[in-house]
């Protein structure tokens, strides 16, 4: 009986999974058409053919459910990274053109100033923060990071591609005088002769 028992609770537990799963493509969806920082869970549950109740079950408000997007997102920008050339150069622009077709990242900066996130919510974001940074270190040749300078100095990499990314999103590079190629090369010069331990 305990098999049995055993074999029911797996299958809610992959059923459950499924369903979760079903709700953030809906959400990718969504998102696409209408941006993740207008994202609701309505339109989301409209979109995934559940009733908006039961999305509660799975998400327990917007915040919950754009970090979970984002999430998302580092994943699949880390194993990215991992595909790609190796270099510095080629990591930089795999995460330049990872962010500027990312909208669920900047939904996700703004749900964390704001609070709103619930914790367990907020460390899965985490985790794939540092996963996507770990992957980037790695495929930029920088890894292992020993140091907390080394390790600032990939934030401080990372956040520059990030800042690259939200002015070409926007066309304030162009409007700059600036092309994306131009501005990767600098950073890649920049980073690349500052000496590690």
């Amino acid at each position: 009986m305990s098999e049995t028992l055993s074999r029911r609770a797996e299958r809610k537990t992959r059923q459950r999974a499924a369903n979760r799963g079903a709700i953030v493509d809906a959400a990718k969806r969504v998102a696409m058409r209408e941006g993740s920082g207008d994202l609701s869970l309505r339109a989301v549950a409209a979109e995934a053919g559940y009733a908006p109740a039961s999305v509660y079950e799975y998400f327990r408000n917007r915040a919950e459910l754009v970090l979970a997007l984002a999430a998302d997102e580092l994943g699949q920008m880390a194993r990215g990274l991992r595909d790609s050339p190796g270099g510095q150069a080629n990591a930089a622009r795999t995460v330049l053109q990872a962010i500027k077709e990312s909208g669920a990242l900047a939904a996700a900066a703004s749900v964390l100033e704001e609070g709103e996130a619930p914790s367990e919510a907020e460390r899965i974001f985490n985790g794939k923060l540092i996963a996507a940074l770990t992957a980037f270190a790695e495929v930029a040749g920088r890894a292992p990071l020993k140091t907390r300078d080394e390790q600032a100095d990939m934030v401080l990499l990372a956040s520059a591609v990030g800042g690259l990314a939200v002015l070409a999103r926007a066309g304030r590079l162009k409007t700059l005088g600036f092309e994306e190629t131009e501005l990767l090369a600098r950073l890649d010069r920049l980073f690349s002769a500052r000496p590690r331990d």
